[in-house]
């Protein structure tokens, strides 16, 4: 049972890295498609929303393809800082940063163009800077529908299991995460072991469907009668 607290806190870091990734780059991103009007914005949205629809597996090929150790990048990582991403636990974030991040990107983007322009458009003409903008307008009215994306990407992250496998392999108390954990068990027979981590994998996923839910753009509180 001390293997299964092992895994629980690695996919709990490797989540927690995932979520904080994918807050900088698929916010960024949401934005910039939002706001953006230019030849090949619908390409790109498609691009990024793909890994929602894509198999984890094929995911986790294309990553092997991109960050392997034979790869051009994985080698030039590498070569000059000595950073090896297959078979860490840094692998295991990379996978499910990907996995995850068209949750928080569109989430986000229809957060920022729910957002009225005339308003960012306002506090450009009283002199606020773009990032100012961003910032001081933007970020604040879309801050619901961009958390409410952040818990699902941690939900999503917390039980990826294709594309980690691929990349980062399972290896006890380094890149076994809980849905490996869980694949593990029961191929071992261990049936205490995967029930425990099967529990622990559902009441987490369910605290974190329902605070998104009530973080969702739109949603009005009920008025007492």
């Amino acid at each position: 049972m001390e293997g299964a607290w092992v895994a629980l806190v690695l996919t709990l870091k490797v989540a927690l890295w995932a979520t904080v990734l994918n807050l900088l780059f698929g916010v960024a991103v949401a934005h910039a498609l939002a706001r953006r009007r230019f030849a090949g914005r619908e390409l790109l949205d498609a691009v990024f929303t793909l890994p929602m629809v894509m198999p984890p597996t094929v995911l986790g090929y294309y990553l092997l393809v991109l960050i392997g150790t034979h790869s051009p990048l994985g080698a030039w990582l590498l070569q000059h800082f000595g950073i090896r991403l297959i078979f860490t636990w840094q692998g295991a974030v990379v996978a499910a940063t990907v996995v995850s991040f068209p949750l928080v990107y569109k989430a986000a983007r229809a957060a920022f163009e729910t957002v009225d322009p005339q308003l960012e458009q306002a506090a450009r003409t009283l002199g606020v800077q773009e990032l100012g903008v961003f910032f001081r307008v933007s970020l604040p009215l879309a801050w619901r529908g961009i958390l409410a994306g952040l818990l699902l990407s941690f939900a999503r992250a917390l039980g990826e299991f294709g594309a980690t496998l691929m990349v980062a392999g399972s290896i006890p108390g380094r890149t076994q995460t809980l849905s490996i954990a869980v694949y593990e068990a029961v191929q071992a027979g261990q049936d205490d072991t995967a029930h425990f981590l099967v529990a622990v994998t559902s009441i987490t996923c369910i605290a974190v469907l329902l605070s998104a839910g009530r973080l969702a753009p739109g949603r009005v509180a009920p008025r007492d009668a």
